[in-house]
């Protein structure tokens, strides 16, 4: 965009906006809610899968979202990160992966095609560092 020499109040109008989506990282389990369009009737449908890839590329930001169906089939989904069609996205849990993106799980079948879950620790306050001594 900038080789074009767009300004960013051009790109805005372009169709990017401002997003309240959460933080996304590879590997999380992510339910993404999206507008479906059947005949006059319009409807939340709920795709549910792991975030294997991102593309950050401006206004054309995709991530890539993939679960295992019925049967054992696999489908992948590709959503454009600035579309009116997505609702919501929720961080269902949180994965923990040393990779940018996760092809090789595309070869993979039942467990091994599972990610780590990353456990997060609580946050304990802190005690004054005082200690009464009696006497």
């Amino acid at each position: 965009m900038k080789a074009q020499g767009f300004t960013k109040e051009t790109i805005n109008s372009l169709g990017m906006y401002e997003r309240t989506f959460p933080q996304l990282c590879i590997g999380d389990i992510i339910a993404v809610s999206q507008w479906v369009e059947e005949g006059n009737k319009k409807r939340i449908q709920i795709f549910e899968g792991n975030l294997i890839g991102q593309h950050n590329k401006g206004a054309s930001t995709t991530f890539t979202v993939r679960k295992i169906g019925a049967n054992g089939i696999s489908v992948e989904k590709i959503y454009p990160f600035y579309s009116p069609m997505i609702e919501s996205i929720k961080v269902v849990v949180k994965g923990k992966v040393r990779r940018a993106k996760l092809y090789y799980l595309r070869d993979r079948i039942g467990k091994s095609a599972r990610v780590k879950v990353k456990i997060e620790k609580k946050i304990r306050p802190v005690k004054s560092a005082r200690h009464q001594v009696s006497q």
